[in-house]
């Protein structure tokens, strides 16, 4: 009989949304009566730019024709869309061609990144957190079990509530790899420019490394907020950037993504060697990945065109303006909630300290609004929750004002 990976068991409970989602059928199917309006998940509702649609009709015209047709493409990304990457978001930071990986989304990237590292390497995430930082780490064997207070041994937690304004401080005993994600999931919440630095400063004397998710670069709107840690000095020595096109152009659907990992970032071997990392996640990519399919990457490329980079906008300003709405509705519903400025999540703290799982089965069963409890990002998640200004402005307008009139408290 075949062994089994155990640190899978490990794992708490059922991935976080599946159990979101079993529940939320659960009530529906009780309730076929009931209008349940959905502001859990972070998935879209706008449909793709035009721009987007138009680049890949051509695209698949060109797969009829044998002059035109495309097979295996170049695992890391065709030219012409890594090449509209670095120009319209990394010129000025001498990102080159080969420091940028074309992948199918920026959850697979998180998830896999970890690969090329020891799992001798400790780690530090935010609490709460994006639950794929953590989990993958858990699967590889790079922490111990899951303790009594929600937290598994061998981990680096960096609390972030409202009583530190969601800013992480820097963990008391040194760490190997620093998980970052700026504007934050869930909280909606992000780090300046000279609070960024000193993550950076951190990680260049401790020789750590910052993995800094920043699929939600594109709804910043404050000056202060760094749209990619290269802005900050020192950063290509000491970390990898993953981005994604899924919440800016859409692309929940048709997967696209990437990471930037300049050659100067350097791990070392057992016996202190320094090494690139770069020709460690090259060796990586092209074994596990055979590319993002042609019509999707000419899709994603079409949004660095003047006509798409304003499509885009006016879809994130779509969203921001829902995210204004919840925020702003939460508020005069006497609820304390951050986020919804940098990001279009919104994140309030549950009325009267209730736990969150109860808050979603309240909000659901009173008012049939789905939302994401933050317990399932981390124990500092707990007694907050998570909506989300992915919806139609139509059905984030009727569940806002569901909040205020009917949810009692």
């Amino acid at each position: 009989m075949a062994g089994i990976n155990e640190n899978y068991l490990k794992l708490a409970g059922s991935y976080l949304f599946r159990e979101t989602a079993h529940r939320t059928a659960a009530y529906k199917e009780a309730h076929p009566e009931a209008d349940v309006i959905s502001l859990g998940i972070g998935d879209v509702t706008q449909p793709l730019p035009p721009v987007c649609i138009e680049a890949m009709h051509k695209a698949v015209d060109e797969m009829a024709q044998a002059d035109t047709f495309r097979g295996y493409g170049p695992e890391q990304g065709y030219d012409f869309l890594i090449n509209a990457i670095i120009e319209s978001n990394y010129k000025e930071y001498g990102i080159q061609p080969d420091e940028v990986f074309v992948s199918d989304g920026a959850k697979s990237d998180c998830g896999n990144i970890q690969e090329i590292f020891s799992t001798d390497n400790t780690i530090a995430i935010t609490d709460p957190v994006y639950p794929v930082y953590l989990d993958t780490n858990v699967m590889a064997g790079r922490t111990g079990l899951l303790q009594s207070d929600g937290r598994y041994a061998g981990v680096t937690y960096l609390p972030c509530t409202a009583e530190n304004g969601f800013v992480p401080a820097l963990p008391e005993k040194r760490v190997d790899l620093i998980y970052l994600c700026c504007p934050n999931n869930p909280t909606g919440t992000t780090l300046t420019r000279e609070q960024l630095k000193v993550w950076v400063d951190y990680a260049r004397e401790n020789d750590s490394i910052i993995l800094f998710d920043a699929a939600y670069n594109a709804y910043i709107s404050e000056a202060d907020v760094p749209h990619t840690i290269f802005e900050i000095e020192g950063a290509k020595e000491v970390a990898i950037e993953f981005r994604s096109f899924s919440k800016t152009a859409g692309f929940t659907g048709t997967r696209c993504g990437y990471i930037v990992l300049p050659k100067t970032v350097m791990g070392k071997t057992v016996s202190g060697e320094k090494k690139a990392l770069n020709p460690l996640w090259n060796r990586r990519h092209t074994t596990k990945f055979n590319g993002t399919a042609y019509i999707i990457q000419r899709g994603a490329a079409a949004i660095f065109t003047p006509e798409g980079q304003k499509q885009v906008k006016a879809t994130i300003d779509y969203y921001m303006e829902n995210a204004r709405l919840i925020r702003e509705g939460l508020t005069a519903a006497g609820i304390t909630c951050f986020g919804g400025i940098n990001a279009p999540y919104i994140w309030l703290k549950t009325p009267d300290n209730m736990p969150s799982w109860d808050f979603f089965d309240k909000l659901l069963k009173e008012v049939n609004i789905v939302g994401t409890p933050g317990a399932g990002f981390g124990p500092c998640g707990e007694g907050y929750f998570r909506l989300t200004a992915f919806g139609s402005r139509e059905k984030t307008i009727e569940a806002v004002g569901r909040i205020k009139d009917q949810l009692k408290f």
